[in-house]
């Protein structure tokens, strides 16, 4: 008896064990069936992948009452949700749905907003305005888009969609009136009762966004440490904080990665996750633009300083990988740094003389800096290819912030990218195929690349004059000024931001 209870026991804490490995949730503890649906439905997340996959049945979500699995969590104020989506298979009926929604309560007639996805390719903004009403829509011209997003601003929403690789564009807006706190999140819907339908979503964000008039040096936000696999698209998030954290460099080796937070320094272990501080000895008021010479030997870095004959502003510092006492390289401020030469010799910089700011250089140890651009307006973000032979660099020449790039003496000077936002920062590969930069909307100021903005990240071939969109993200300053890439060139290091919960 006493053995068949312990093998009772053993079998009830294997299944036990099991079923809640199977029934990991990600960030939603309580996904639900609204309008109880003939067949129950189901969230699941793959921790490894970050992808979420819900399960689903239900008639609709439509006229005055709904059925449909749910996965929400509660949140207040204004917030931004952004996924990549896809139907799993074929499916039965043509009108299954699948999407982002807000939702006053869990009752089958409650208010809401969603931003949903058809079998058939219908995209719409769809909402309730009270509860029991009948629903509304607006179609999108969009067909069957892969990644959407849906924004409460005040009693505003606004529903944007695109294919992958393309920017976001709005295909909808409507004033909704919730309560202050409300249920967000993934949705999937058959639209017939006696089937299921899956939906997977990956790359889901909510991104809570800066008040109106928040200087985001004053009141920094939370911070998230991401990598993207190039190839996929597929983002995780590995490090949270509610720290603000800035421009990880990725080592050479590929263990870790640098960024910098509060002034200083940090190691980051990709294996243990533990932040550690890197010494810089006095020079403790680092911004964002540091990075490894080509070796992985030497550190690179800008910080505001006290120069010895009393002058103030962004210098720029040389010490050893694993820290220790900086050396000052450059005599004028204010000086930025962004690029190493492949052969160790030469740091590129942006930095401001006689009222401009131009791209200059100085040898890696000190002495005379020389000027490479020279031309009316911001010139900013120099960095060598990894074989030499170009600079890559941002200018607002044009009347808008573009890449070019020049020879390394600072002759042929060629615009390389030519899309409708303000390009910045373009890292080069490794293999020196590829480089990916960030871009600004046009709302924003082409002299400007300020925190708390709608941004993309984007991938553009060395040979090619066409880019497409890896991310979409709520972010900006600090999210990639430095070299990022992975030494293998597959994938790129990043942060985004939120003044909400890191972890969403």
């Amino acid at each position: 008896m006493r053995n068949l209870s312990i093998a009772a026991l053993t079998v009830f804490l294997i299944i036990n064990f099991t079923d809640s490995k199977a029934q990991n949730t990600g960030i939603f503890l309580n996904p639900t069936d609204i309008g109880d649906p003939r067949i129950k439905g189901k969230t699941r997340y793959d921790d490894k992948q970050q992808v979420y996959t819900l399960t689903g049945s239900g008639l609709n979500i439509w006229a005055n009452s709904d059925q449909f699995h749910f996965a929400p969590v509660r949140l207040s104020g204004d917030f931004i949700l952004t996924t990549f989506c896809r139907f799993d298979g074929n499916g039965k009926v043509l009108h299954r749905k699948m999407g982002l929604m807000i939702r006053a309560d869990l009752t089958a007639g409650s208010r809401y907003a969603d931003a949903a996805v058809h079998g058939d390719g219908l995209t719409s903004l769809q909402f309730r305005s009270a509860e029991n009403q009948i629903t509304g829509e607006i179609k999108a011209a969009m067909k069957a888009p892969d990644v959407i997003q849906l924004e409460r601003k005040g009693d505003t929403i606004v529903m944007r969609c695109a294919k992958s690789g393309d920017p976001l564009i709005e295909t909808g807006r409507v004033a909704q009136k919730f309560n202050e706190m409300v249920y967000v999140g993934l949705f999937v819907c058959s639209h017939d009762t006696t089937v299921k339908e899956t939906a997977k979503f990956h790359n889901f964000r909510i991104d809570v966004p800066a008040a109106d008039k928040v200087d985001g040096y004053r009141q920094p936000s939370g911070s998230r440490l991401e990598i993207l696999d190039v190839s996929t698209g597929g983002r995780k998030v590995i490090y949270t904080t509610k720290e603000h954290i800035e421009a990880p460099n990725w080592s050479k080796d590929g263990k870790y990665l640098i960024y910098n937070s509060g002034g200083l320094l940090y190691n980051f272990p990709l294996v243990t996750g533990m932040p550690e501080k890197i010494n810089t000895g006095e020079v403790t008021k680092l911004n964002n633009d540091h990075g490894l010479s080509f070796d992985g030997k030497i550190l690179a870095v800008s910080a505001s300083q006290k120069l010895p004959d009393g002058r103030s502003g962004s210098a720029i510092y040389t010490l050893p990988v694993t820290g220790g006492a900086p050396k000052l390289i450059t005599r004028d401020v204010p000086s930025y740094w962004h690029g190493w030469s492949p052969d160790g010799k030469t740091l590129v910089y942006c930095a401001e003389r006689k009222g401009d700011y131009d791209i200059w250089g100085i040898p890696s140890t000190g002495g005379d800096e020389f000027q490479l651009t020279n031309s009316k307006g911001l010139d900013d973000g120099p960095e060598y290819a990894p074989d030499g032979k170009h600079i890559y660099f941002n200018s607002v020449r044009t009347g808008m912030m573009k890449i070019w790039r020049m020879n390394p003496d600072g002759s042929k000077q060629e615009q390389v990218s030519f899309g409708p936002f303000h390009d910045w920062f373009a890292h080069l590969s490794p293999d020196r195929l590829s480089m990916i930069y960030i871009s600004f909307p046009t709302t924003v100021g082409a002299n400007s690349h300020p925190m708390n903005q709608h941004v993309l990240l984007q991938l553009q071939q060395t040979n090619s004059m066409e880019s497409k969109v890896l991310a979409y993200i709520y972010g900006g300053q600090g999210t990639m000024n430095v070299p990022s890439w992975s030494p293998d060139s597959k994938s790129i290091a990043f942060v985004s931001y939120t003044y909400g919960d890191p972890n969403y």
